[in-house]
């Protein structure tokens, strides 16, 4: 990727949720840099797994699919997808309109074929700039929204609720629960997003500092621990006990949530 990205904001009344799965740490920090530079909402996770998972707790606008990573590739990933979905007994028929495309260092005629007859909807080969990218994913999005498929659940699941808390993801404004509106930065936002995207879940600090890459320019395990440390002050009294430290392994988000 070698060009320099647009930074105006992306033309969606609701923010649109990309979710990137590629094995790569680089790569899935520079495409999530870009993307959300111009206006998305990123979730990036490096395997399979993570992907069924993140599914599960939100829908996804459009998934970017690395081809080549280890266990299930991209390619079975993305049949797997247009089938329904598949993961353990979940199948959903959602995911099979969810618009897919597919990046790899394969930029064989057959390997774009390929992935193109499994259901993708595009097919971009690496190394790519970042307008071409960008340009791609507004074009995916734009046909989606003229065959008149729009994702699943597009107009709810804007707001997240917690422990009396609110979050509103298309302001990106955060309310306490007396209704009263907290000021959050944007690197509290997002970490505060990362949390509540895996609520219940232990999320190691490399995995975090990897999610708030983007906001943060100082980017170290310390830098992270502040940053929890703010939004702790941010939440009250009873931020430990919301976001708890698992000793040698990182934080826990403990609160059920709710999407409305």
């Amino acid at each position: 990727m070698n060009d320099t990205a647009s930074h105006a904001p992306a033309p969606h009344d609701l923010p649109v949720r990309l979710l990137i799965v590629e094995d790569d740490p680089g790569m899935r920090t520079l495409l999530s840099r870009t993307l959300q530079a111009d206006g998305y909402r990123i979730r990036a996770v490096p395997d399979a797994r993570s992907m069924w998972d993140a599914l599960e707790t939100e829908a996804a606008d459009l998934i970017i699919l690395d081809v080549m990573m280890p266990g299930m590739n991209g390619l079975d990933l993305c049949r797997a997808l247009r089938q329904g979905g598949i993961k353990g007994n979940v199948e959903d028929e959602a995911f099979t309109r969810i618009p897919i495309i597919m990046v790899s260092a394969r930029g064989e005629e057959l390997d774009r074929v390929l992935g193109l007859e499994l259901g993708a909807d595009d097919y971009v080969a690496k190394p790519f700039g970042q307008k071409e990218l960008l340009a791609r994913v507004r074009a995916v999005l734009r046909r989606g929204q003229q065959n008149g498929m729009p994702a699943p659940d597009r107009q709810r699941r804007e707001v997240i609720n917690f422990a009396g808390w609110s979050l509103d993801l298309r302001r990106r404004e955060l309310f306490d629960p007396t209704g009263a509106a907290v000021e959050i930065s944007g690197a509290e936002h997002d970490l505060l997003v990362s949390f509540l995207d895996n609520p219940q879940r232990v999320i190691g600090r490399d995995r975090l500092l990897e999610l708030s890459r983007t906001r943060l320019g100082d980017v170290s395990d310390r830098s992270i621990d502040v940053l929890v440390s703010r939004l702790r002050r941010k939440l009250g009294s009873d931020a430990d006990n919301l976001i708890r430290t698992v000793r040698g392994q990182g934080y826990i988000f403990t609160a059920p949530i709710e999407r409305v």
